[in-house]
């Protein structure tokens, strides 16, 4: 049965044939029926009218079937009959974005560290198809959030950081950078964006050569700063092949990820079933059906 490539949605609903068939079946039945003119004019009467074209000649019964027809096809329609479309490749972007998020006492002390969360916060909607990623560090640098789509989580996460949430004091970087760098070739992704989140704070030759190593690889790495960005700052956006942004100015960061995306995408090993719902094309064939009830009468 695995095979069969036809199945039925939402099948509850075929149900409703029973109890619709025994109405009908009633209704047929019927011996003074409600607009039964045969029965109520006599028949000379009644040739007399449909000479003049006053009387349509189009029975009951005709009529019967054609509401009952159009009413079972409406009823499959909403069944939900559908085709499978098995063996549909299936594919994942490489285009990356993970943001390093300093938690040090001097960033998460800082009175503008709500901002930076509200920074974050509000780009995470830009990403579109791009996965996403969290990494935090103060002494050491730690994953908060693998690569996912799911922004909300995303979002949940970034919004519930706080003073002394990792157990390691300093401000480390380059353990930050390096950790992101190391999510982009784990997950093997082509392209990518690496954000550090910070006051600027621990940036030395080692994080310099990092961003180098970032922007060789095919990524870049881009700044958000607190105010008017320190000459450090400049320097590993541009070793890093990224930009800066003040934190004041997010719609800067979140048009740079939704506009400046290279997209690339890999096959992946799975394939994904599809299903073909072919219930609207019921429901036009049940449409058609019920035409000839609405012609207009001989004027």
């Amino acid at each position: 049965m695995q095979d069969f490539p036809f199945l039925i949605l939402r099948p509850y609903w075929l149900l409703a044939l029973g109890p619709m068939a025994i109405f009908g079946w009633w209704l047929l039945r019927q011996k003074a029926r409600l607009g039964d003119w045969d029965r109520a004019v006599s028949p000379t009467l009644m040739q007399a009218l449909t000479a003049m074209g006053q009387v349509q000649g189009v029975t009951r019964r005709w009529t019967l079937w054609t509401v009952f027809s159009s009413a079972t096809l409406l009823i499959l329609a909403l069944a939900g009959p559908a085709v499978e479309r098995r063996n549909t490749p299936a594919f994942r972007n490489l285009d990356a974005v993970v943001f390093v998020l300093d938690v040090s006492d001097s960033m998460t002390g800082h009175p503008q560290w709500p901002n930076m969360q509200t920074l974050g916060l509000f780009v995470l909607p830009s990403l579109g198809s791009r996965p996403g990623a969290l990494v935090l560090y103060a002494g050491d640098a730690y994953v908060a959030e693998d690569l996912t789509h799911d922004v909300m989580q995303l979002g949940q996460t970034l919004s519930l950081i706080q003073s002394g949430i990792l157990p390691d004091t300093g401000s480390r970087p380059e353990r930050g950078l390096q950790l992101a760098l190391n999510i982009l070739e784990q997950t093997q992704s082509l392209t990518g964006d690496i954000i550090l989140l910070s006051d600027g704070a621990g940036l030395s030759e080692q994080t310099l050569k990092l961003a180098s190593v970032i922007e060789a690889r095919g990524a870049r790495l881009s700044l958000a700063s607190f105010g008017t960005p320190a000459p450090a700052q400049v320097a590993h956006a541009t070793a890093g092949g990224g930009e800066i942004f003040r934190i004041d100015s997010p719609d800067a960061l979140a048009g740079f990820l939704r506009q400046n995306t290279r997209a690339s995408f890999e096959r992946q090993a799975y394939p994904l079933l599809y299903s073909r719902d072919l219930g609207r094309g019921l429901l036009l064939i049940a449409a058609l059906l019920l035409l000839p009830l609405f012609r207009r009468p001989p004027i």
